[in-house]
């Protein structure tokens, strides 16, 4: 395993959030647990706009081994964040969001709906969780477990 941190961003899409309107629990759920888990985290918001949260994927884009966004990806005009996230990426990894819709699925049957991605940009593994804190905790059952493997894997890191 490498000696180097792994450093992650949550960035949380939302309007209201972005506004100070309403408390980021996703965001903060999800930075706890990456923390614990000895992640380096970083954070940021963006409205659900496209150009804004383009213009933070790209900014952190090759600088941290993940980027986890929150929010923006049902099925309203406003979700836009995989549209935001789709012509950044080289690589699709479509068993992650597929793995996190099912397990949501089987809470609550509109998770199904989400538009979520997950995929590689220049060594930077991106995945797209909904906004709540419920799939947000969901997202993290499916992600922890695999995460490091994967930065390894993508930052081509050696685990020995």
């Amino acid at each position: 395993m490498s000696d180097t941190p792994r450093s992650i961003l949550v960035l949380t899409v939302s309007d209201s959030i972005h506004a100070g309107e309403r408390e980021d629990k996703a965001g903060t759920l999800a930075a706890a647990a990456l923390v614990a888990h000895g992640w380096e985290v970083q954070r940021a918001q963006a409205p659900d706009e496209l150009d804004a949260i383009r213009a933070v994927l790209e900014q952190y884009i090759g600088t941290v081994d993940v980027i986890l966004t929150a929010g923006g990806t049902g099925l309203s005009s406003r979700d836009v964040t995989p549209d935001a996230t789709a012509p950044l990426l080289e690589r699709l990894i479509p068993g992650i969001p597929d793995a996190i819709r099912m397990l949501g699925r089987s809470q609550t049957p509109a998770a199904i709906l989400s538009r979520g991605l997950a995929g590689v940009a220049k060594g930077t593994l991106i995945v797209n969780l909904p906004g709540g804190s419920g799939a947000v905790r969901d997202g993290l059952a499916i992600l922890l477990p695999v995460l490091e493997h994967a930065s390894d894997a993508i930052g081509e890191r050696d685990r020995s």
